[in-house]
Order: structure tokens, then sequence, then C-alpha cells
């Protein structure tokens, strides 16, 4: 390998979608990166966004992007239904992957990716970028170091604005896909609390749909829905009582909330921005002893991993997790957080809707 972890990009385009907001600007950022690549669906619109971008490969075909020879890294962000086919490529073209989360539309789709993977022996990351927060990251450690004792319950919600009275893209209004309020704000949340917490032992859930049909902006009217626009999860982790909650369509009041209670202190996380809680900075705070009020805590240096001046936003925590995933290749030790991850996270939501469905408690 070169001394540059070349990267070929599926689904790229100039000033529009997380690609272009967030993963390419964040690899920018990583001198031990170089984009050599980007793939989109015509020629055409890959040669507009290589030379967009000033990178010297297009492509029209994923597996041409995955088979050439400068290429080290295919990120793939495309959406969701269609993760597969060049998640598959790069893994059969023995290239090392990153592929935006959810995986999979399905639980099989993540194990047949993450099985593939670990037989070729590549590098595999997926972007619950959650977990590379310098926030979340300090707060799993004050708690892993007795900061508030033993947690005895956890609340955490989020809002989800743009996942309520109108959707984005049509294709989210159906639970085939894979993409919709459940996988993706839930998915991510979920993330963070049991990246933090551990993973539940046991739950009962409510996966609540309030609409039939929604209005979808790329068709400009009324879709059939059977996705999710609140999901509500209570549950223990450990000994632990936590409540979960998506608000679908609530664009005001508190943006998110993480509020760990032990037996002797308390921890949050709360928001800067209105934005996806993985793609902005937190705010940690916390009390223990005898303190009377939460106080602000400084996220020590140490958990940042990129240059200073890396963009702050939806690109930060995806060039933290590029930074890890490049130390993984370089290194040749397993990524974090991996297809395995992505699995766990899969197999999380099956249980969240077994137990909606069937309205009993999931032992996990």
């Amino acid at each position: 390998m070169t001394k540059k972890i070349r990267v070929g990009m599926v689904g790229i385009t100039p000033n529009r979608g997380f690609s272009s907001i967030a993963h390419m600007p964040a690899l920018q950022a990583l001198p031990e990166f170089e984009i050599v690549a980007v793939c989109t669906t015509r020629q055409e619109s890959a040669e507009a966004a290589a030379k967009h971008y000033g990178v010297r490969l297009a492509f029209a075909d994923p597996v041409a992007l995955a088979r050439h020879p400068d290429v080290d890294l295919v990120t793939v962000c495309v959406k969701v239904p269609d993760h597969l086919d060049p998640v598959m490529a790069a893994i059969d073209a023995g290239k090392h992957v990153y592929s935006e989360w959810p995986l999979g539309r399905t639980t099989d789709e993540a194990i047949r990716m993450r099985d593939a993977a670990d037989r070729a022996g590549v590098r595999h990351a997926v972007g619950l970028q959650g977990q590379v927060s310098p926030a979340v990251n300090y707060v799993r450690d004050l708690i892993g170091q007795g900061y508030v004792g033993r947690v005895l319950s956890a609340t955490m919600f989020v809002n989800a604005a743009n996942w309520g009275a109108t959707l984005d893209r049509s294709y989210q209004a159906s639970f085939a896909n894979g993409a919709n309020l459940m996988t993706i704000p839930g998915g991510h949340n979920l993330d963070i609390l049991c990246y933090c917490l551990g993973e539940f032992r046991e739950l009962s859930a409510f996966v609540v749909s309030q609409r039939d049909t929604i209005p979808a902006d790329d068709v400009g009217g009324p879709v059939a829905k059977d996705v999710p626009d609140q999901l509500l999860v209570n549950g223990l982790i450990g000994d632990a009582a936590i409540s979960f909650q998506v608000r679908g369509g609530m664009a005001r009041g508190t943006e998110f909330m993480l509020e760990i209670h032990g037996d002797a202190g308390d921890l949050s996380l709360s928001p800067t921005m209105r934005t996806s809680t993985q793609r902005q900075e937190l705010i940690v705070r916390g009390a223990r002893g005898a303190d009377k009020e939460m106080a602000d805590l400084a996220i020590p240096a140490e958990y940042r991993w990129v240059p200073e001046g890396t963009p702050a936003g939806s690109p930060y925590n995806v060039a933290q997790l590029y930074a890890k995933l490049g130390q993984a290749i370089l290194n040749g030790t397993p990524a974090s957080p991996s297809f395995d991850a992505a699995v766990t996270r899969h197999r999380l939501l099956d249980a969240i809707v077994q137990a909606s469905t069937t309205g009993r408690k999931q032992i996990l």
C-alpha cells in the first residue's frame, strides 16, 4: 500500500447529500487519506463530480471502481437499499470498506456483508459515528471509571423533525427499504446509549405508525407508508432501568437529551444545535457527591483524534471514524465500529420490532 490510503467514494455529488457535506470534507482534513475515485449512477455525473472535487478517476460502475488498482478503501454512501452490491464489490476486490448506517435493509444482509468481509480479511467500518464522538467517549469512560457509581437509570429522547409530517424521499416510506425513523435516528441514538451503558438484556417497545400515507418531497405528493413515526423502548441494561424515545416530527422543545443516574452521581449529554445527535458537538455535564447542581465538564483533548481545523458539525465525527479506520488499516488491526457493531444494532432493532408486534417483553 502507498503511504496514503487511497479512497474511492460510491455515491458522491457536488454540494448535495451526506457524502458531500460530511465524507468529502472529513477525508480532505485527514493527511493520511487521498480521494482518488468517485462513482455515481451515470458516467456524466461521475465525471462532473470528479471535476468538481479535483479527483482523477470517475466511474458509473462500483465494481470497476473497486477493482481499480489505485483504490485501497471503498466508501459506500448510497441510499440504504443500494448498499449491498457496492459493499460486496469492494469485499470481492479485496478492498477495505466503509459503509454508511444502516449497513443493510435487513439483519440478514448485514450478516452477509460482515461474514464476507471477515472471510476476505479486509478492514470494515460502519457509519455509527456516535461511537467516535469525543463527548460520547468521555461519558463512556467516566461511567467506566465510576463517576456515577452503580448506574440505576437512564433516560434518552431525541427529536426527529424530518420523520414526521413529510419525508425527503419516497423510498423511506417502505419498511422493506430499511431507511426509516427506527433504523436511522433510532439506530444511531440507541447505539450511543448502548455504547455508553452496554446492551439491553430485556425490553418492551412500541413501534408506532400514526399515518397511512405521507407526502414525499421527491414525488411531490402522498405515498403509502408502513414505517414508524414514533418509537418507545423501555428495558433493562444490567440492572439499570432505561427509557428511550424518538419523537417523529418534533421540531421544537429540547432537541436531544441523555441523562444517566447512579448511586454516586449523575451525567448528561445535551445538544449544541438542532441536528442529528451524531452530527454535532455535545455538551457533557455532571455532578457527584456533595454537588448540588450539574456543571459542565470539559472534554479532554485526548478524545480528539483529528487535526485542529477539521470542520465542525457533520464532518467532524465522520473524520474521527476515518482516523480510527486509517489506524486499523495501517496497523492491520480490527476496525471499530465495524460490521460486527452493525449486526449487533440490527439485531436490537429486530427485537424492538418483535416486542412491539407481539406485545411481549423480549429477553436478549
